[in-house]
């Protein structure tokens, strides 16, 4: 429903790396992350877990763009996007031997990226202004999923490129209204295009609280929309 308000993240400016030499590094993010199979992940995973470190490498390399996108929509700021992305592959790395299979691959990766994101949204009570670019959501995101509606075949006028500007700056006032909970369902569900079972894996909340609190979710973010937004 407000997929198409969602706006690329930037690709994180280039500074230099803390993380461990098995983590990837932040400099130079494809535009999408390689393409890899349920089968694939489960033979690397098998293969680092008999210590193989190139089958992480490539896992992290599948996966980082990703991770990226999540964090930049909750935290609405690249460098601190990109402090956070690393985090969650630290803990990726930290704790992959011990991954059993339960959930799959990429609930298990969502849900350390949104814990840590959440996290650091509540200890620092952020509320980041930022600013969206002029294509808005149209374009890919880094996870190489599309950030919204398709491409209008036409290119849009003077005044529409303003009105979708002032449209775009009020969704993002919207959604740092919301607290980071009601922000991780609306960005798990319409913009990473999760199911519902699969948000409850990554919240850790009943499948039924999902539906329930994602009602609500829109519900807000719409009101919060009606105060900014003009009618049409």
């Amino acid at each position: 429903m407000f997929a198409d308000f969602f706006v690329t993240p930037p690709a994180p400016q280039r500074r230099p790396s803390r993380d461990p030499a098995s983590a990837p590094k932040r400099e130079g993010l494809s535009t999408g992350p390689p393409r890899i199979t349920p089968l694939r992940e489960l033979q690397l995973i098998e293969r680092y877990q008999r210590g193989d470190p190139e089958a992480l490498s490539e896992l992290l390399q599948a996966y980082q763009n990703r991770v990226y996108s999540i964090c930049y929509r909750m935290v609405r700021d690249p460098d601190q996007a990109a402090d956070l992305t690393q985090d969650t592959l630290i803990k990726v790395i930290e704790h992959l031997d011990r991954y059993d299979g339960r959930a799959k691959l990429s609930t298990w990766i969502i849900r350390i990226a949104m814990n840590c994101t959440i996290s650091q949204l509540r200890k620092n009570k952020v509320r980041r202004h930022a600013a969206y670019d002029e294509q808005g959501s149209d374009s890919d995101g880094p996870d190489g999923r599309s950030g919204g509606n398709a491409v209008p075949s036409r290119e849009l006028s003077g005044r529409e490129r303003v009105e979708r500007t002032e449209r775009d700056a009020a969704v993002s006032r919207a959604l740092e209204q919301l607290d980071p909970d009601t922000r991780a369902l609306l960005i798990l569900r319409d913009m990473q295009d999760l199911d519902y079972e699969q948000i409850a894996a990554v919240l850790d909340i009943p499948l039924g609280t999902v539906k329930s609190r994602l009602f609500r979710a829109r519900a807000q973010l719409r009101t919060c929309l009606s105060e900014t937004l003009p009618p049409e």
